[in-house]
């Protein structure tokens, strides 16, 4: 999608994706997410060790580097230039033919060759407003087979509006301290000030809409949503 009315991708990462400072801390900020819950799921919807898996929005790679241990083709997609020295020079470290690096974003990433059996995302979409989301959801589904699988974890609000103000005051006051090692109140604030999680509510027609029936579903803490979705 090459058209003047595109937005900047690099403007919607966050300038703290795009600083090697704090990329260098991210691993540790992020808390260390296992990947093998999500590896098994998608060997559960099907997947093999032939199969294409796309990560976007892939970071440093706390997915796509593990994927790639089990999947044919995993194609890490990430606008950050820091973000993918570090993917990068992991997988070098471990050698791990089977794994592309590309620059690219939900909204520029132009898949090639086979059409993906997976697509995996975590804690990125919600750098683009609604609107593009659905056309990044769009895109998502037209680099699918037919029944292949988007695994999406976000920040998605799983309450009413009407509990706005408390939720956020308790969810702020329940924040870690310190930054080095986790998103602190201030941190969570600037999120919500900034960034563009949406309702569930809205979220889930605009996953529809897009192509995808929705398998799975869950949530912690009425904010850490993971979604099973599988193209019609």
């Amino acid at each position: 999608m090459d058209r003047d009315w595109m937005p900047d991708e690099l403007a919607h990462a966050g300038p703290e994706h795009l600083d090697p400072d704090f990329v260098g801390g991210f691993d540790r900020k992020q808390g260390h997410p296992d990947p093998s819950g999500d590896i098994a799921l998608l060997r559960s919807h099907g997947l093999t060790g032939d199969s294409v898996v796309a990560d976007i929005g892939a970071g440093t790679g706390q997915f796509a580097v593990p994927a790639a241990r089990h999947f044919g083709r995993v194609v890490a997609v990430e606008v950050s230039p820091a973000m993918r020295d570090v993917l990068r020079e992991r997988a070098t470290a471990e050698g791990l033919a089977t794994l592309e690096c590309v620059r690219g974003g939900f909204l520029t990433y132009e898949h090639s060759g086979a059409p993906a059996d997976a697509v995996f995302t975590r804690h990125a979409l919600h750098q683009l407003p609604d609107f593009w989301k659905v056309l990044a959801l769009r895109r998502i589904a037209g680099m699918l087979r037919p029944g292949g699988v988007l695994r999406l974890h976000d920040l998605v609000y799983d309450f009413p509006p009407s509990r706005t103000e408390s939720f956020f005051d308790d969810w702020l006051a329940q924040a870690p301290q310190d930054p080095a090692t986790a998103y602190t109140r201030e941190d969570l604030a600037e999120h919500i000030r900034t960034e563009h999680s949406t309702f569930r509510w809205l979220l889930e027609p605009m996953l529809e809409a897009a192509g995808f029936e929705t398998a799975g579903f869950s949530c912690r803490a009425s904010v850490y949503a993971s979604y099973t979705c599988v193209k019609h």
